[in-house]
């Protein structure tokens, strides 16, 4: 069974964009988003993936994912009522991958870092870009994202 433990970020500033790269379109949809567990399809780039995940304690869940054709995806978005679409950018830092995600569409205004680590007691070097620490927060889940856009939201 994959574990995934990860700790999520709000961004300060555009210091990020120095290291960033190039960024990958990335879109993505829920057949199941409850609590418990999350079932998503995502495409970034051409390349498609179907990932499970079970429900969060700590910073860690159960996941599991796996690699799909293109044109599955592209069907299986058709079956989700809402699609988050962002760009993705890979920053390596302090010898640690952090997944940078700038949100558009109906969360458009967000910018998001997360970081997988080997454990819940792992030390993580911040970049100076990093913002307020938002783990945990089930606002700043995708799957909640996608029937809660941004946008929507009262205050940031």
């Amino acid at each position: 069974m994959g574990i995934e433990i990860e700790r999520k970020f709000l961004i300060r500033n555009d210091d990020w964009k120095s290291t960033a790269g190039k960024g990958r379109l990335c879109r993505q949809g829920y057949l199941v988003a409850a609590s418990d567990k999350t079932v998503r399809v995502r495409m970034i780039d051409h390349e498609a993936t179907l990932t499970i995940k079970g429900a969060t304690q700590g910073i860690s869940r159960p996941e599991f994912e796996y690699p799909i054709p293109e044109s599955d995806a592209v069907e299986l978005l058709k079956l989700c009522n809402n699609v988050v679409e962002k760009t993705r950018y890979n920053i390596p830092h302090a010898g640690l991958l952090w997944e940078l995600d700038v949100f558009s569409g109906d969360n458009e205004g967000l910018i998001m870092a997360e970081v997988e680590l080997e454990s819940e007691e792992q030390a993580v070097d911040l970049p100076v870009w990093i913002g307020a620490e938002v783990t945990g927060d089930v606002r700043y889940y995708n799957a909640y994202l996608a029937s809660h856009p941004f946008r929507g939201w009262e205050a940031h």
